[in-house]
């Protein structure tokens, strides 16, 4: 048994809780960005707007988000670096992002103002939450490790997620089995209780199976504030920020680092367009809702048993050609895409996300945390969180662009190609074996 664990990734009881935080955030990503909550907020706060009103209002919420997150990560992940308290600032971001998700059980209709708060804070305190999980993962896995660790994070994402998902979608499919109110003649408030209780079983999910990476995860050791910094007015930001000017300098040193975040940047790009653009394309072609529903479940489940390959591959062939591969399953995926008709095509494409999605951004976490010193691994995780946010900009302007000129969005699908050559191009000339030894060097001499 423990053989077995080892090959993927979970044989020791820090790797296993740190994993398991994969398991609890992902009910938030499954449920709150993907699944149900556009659709709730579409129908219920937004109920009178238009769906381009509520798609815009939603559009915005999502960038205002997101874009608050980008900006803060780098500061942040310095911060924890300075001060060795990357999990207890992970806390305060997961306690935020539940007690939002717990708090939509509020929402009514006409709330959109509130259910527009309300996801901006759950979106920040679970991306906000990632960037000192993500940095945790060099200090406990070895590098001959690291990307099996990575991927068995990503498979139990999809596990949780999916589990939580099924038993919110049963809730809204049958709620009379769940003894809530069922049929005819119901108020708005009994009609949207399902969902508003199933964003509360996030809430509670997202805390419970968070408790084994505090209890089993060991807090890396505090890199010190620099002298400098401690008698500033803006002590510890100010440290935080001058730290930050430093490792944006310090990228240009870890050449094979920064080359693989400009790769990552595009290749995400591709990856998160595809993901945001995908339901949207399936409403165009009009698809029964049942349909994208089945398709969302299939991508989690299919993820699970993927995503353990690919860190296995990873053992095999190493991260930056597994990478490589899922960038070509991605541009035969919007081939694909290109020709779809049908709801089965449409099954097929979600199956072939479900291969690639999490070993590809799984191997993208671990391969960077290799090209980097551990003890810096907050600040530059932080670089990698603000790199990870603003992927999915250009991918969605040009679909936009391309749908306007031609009307249809079948050009934009095939367009999204470029962002995996250009992306799996510059990876290419990534040196994995000197950025890790570059690396290696300064945790051991201090000095670059």
């Amino acid at each position: 048994m423990n053989g077995w664990l080892r090959k993927l990734g979970l044989d020791r009881p820090e790797l296993r809780a740190w994993a398991m935080y994969d398991w609890a955030n992902s009910a938030m990503a499954c449920v709150i960005v993907t699944a149900i909550f556009p659709v709730f907020f579409a129908r219920v706060p937004c109920a009178g707007m238009s769906g381009n009103d509520a798609s815009g209002l939603f559009s915005l919420v999502t960038t205002i988000g997101m874009s608050i997150i980008a900006v803060l990560s780098p500061i942040l992940g310095t911060m924890a670096d300075f001060n060795g308290r990357k999990k207890g600032m992970l806390g305060g971001f997961l306690v935020t992002g539940a007690l939002a998700c717990a708090g939509m059980f509020l929402i009514h209709q006409g709330d959109w103002l509130l259910a527009s708060l309300l996801f901006i804070l759950a979106n920040i305190g679970a991306n906000g939450s990632y960037v000192f999980y993500d940095a945790l993962l060099p200090h406990i896995a070895s590098d001959d490790e690291i990307d099996r660790v990575s991927t068995a994070g990503y498979a139990l994402g999809y596990i949780g997620g999916g589990i939580l998902l099924a038993i919110d979608l049963g809730l809204i499919l049958a709620p009379g089995l769940f003894g809530l109110p069922s049929g005819d003649g119901l108020t708005p408030a009994q009609q949207s209780l399902p969902s508003r209780l199933g964003f509360v079983l996030v809430a509670i999910w997202w805390l419970v199976f968070s408790i084994p990476m505090f209890r089993r995860v060991p807090e890396p050791a505090s890199g010190g504030f620099p002298p400098d910094y401690q008698g500033s007015r803006l002590f510890p930001i100010g440290a935080a920020i001058g730290r930050l000017i430093e490792t944006g300098r310090a990228l240009g040193r870890y050449r094979q680092a920064m080359l693989m975040l400009i790769a990552f940047l595009i290749y995400n790009d591709g990856i998160g367009t595809i993901m945001r653009m995908a339901l949207i394309y399936a409403e165009e072609k009009h698809l029964d809702e049942k349909v994208t529903i089945a398709a969302i479940v299939i991508v989690q489940f299919v993820g699970i048993p993927c995503a353990f390959l690919f860190g296995a591959l990873a053992g095999r062939i190493g991260a930056k050609l597994a990478i490589g591969i899922g960038l070509v399953v991605y541009a035969a995926i919007c081939v694909v895409g290109y020709r779809m008709e049908t709801e089965r095509e449409f099954l097929i494409l979600a199956a072939m996300v479900g291969t690639v999605q999490g070993g590809t951004q799984a191997l993208s976490r671990s391969l960077f945390a290799s090209l980097i010193p551990r003890d810096r691994s907050g600040e530059f995780f932080g670089f990698f969180g603000t790199f990870e946010k603003f992927a999915g900009i250009f991918g969605p302007a040009v679909f936009f662009g391309i749908n306007r000129l031609t009307g249809s969005s079948q050009g934009a699908i095939l367009a999204i190609i470029g962002f995996f050559v250009v992306g799996g191009f510059l990876l290419s000339f990534v040196d994995v074996k000197t950025g890790q030894r570059m690396a290696r060097v300064e945790e051991t001499t201090g000095h670059p």
